[in-house]
Parts: C-alpha cells; structure tokens; sequence
C-alpha cells in the first residue's frame, strides 16, 4: 500500500475518531466537526510522522523520476534537432551563413 494512501486513511480515521468523541457533546454540528478537524490535524502531526516522513520520501524519489526522465527526453530531443540540422546542411536547401541565418536558395547574400 502506498504511503500516501496509509497517511490519508490514517487523517481520515483520525477524523472520524474525534468526531465520534465529540458525538455526545451538546453544541452545534458545524462546530463539532471544526474542533474535530483541528484536534485531528493537531494529532497527525506526532501520531502520523512516520507515515507522512514516508509519503515525503515517495514523492522526493518519483519527483527526482520525473526530472531525470524530462532531462533525458530533452537530450534525445536536441539530439532529435542537431540531426535535422546536418541533414539539412548536407541537401543543400537551407544552408547557413556565418552568423547562423539561413542563405537564399540561390546563393547570393
């Protein structure tokens, strides 16, 4: 099971837990279920660290995936764009100049 999974259901729960705790106190609904998301946040941040220094973990290493795999696409993409450029240089259609700007068809500057 995933960390992100275990630290949500582990939040949810705790949730739940507070609100059945505060079931048989005598004040509004809404404000039952505001003092329950408050205690539960308060009590994940020490009851849940393990699990959300674990989900932490998993989202550093799939972030990390992520860029390695973008700076790989990008490197097989200039790769992809040096080689249409010999290409083009060695048809002749589109050769450059000195400063880089393609030449007209006819070769005069």
């Amino acid at each position: 099971m995933s960390a992100a999974v275990k630290y949500t259901l582990g939040r949810i729960g705790l949730f739940v837990i507070v609100v059945a705790a505060l079931w048989p106190v005598n004040i509004d609904l809404f404000l039952k279920l505001i003092v329950a998301l408050l205690f539960s946040a308060a009590a994940s941040f020490f009851l849940l660290k393990g699990w959300r220094d674990e989900m932490a973990e998993e989202m550093a290493a799939a972030a990390e995936r992520r860029r390695t795999e973008k700076e790989r696409l990008r490197s097989a993409l200039a790769g992809d764009d040096q080689a249409g450029d010999d290409q083009a240089g060695v048809d002749g259609d589109a050769q450059a100049g000195a400063d880089g700007a393609p030449r007209p068809a006819d070769g005069k500057n």
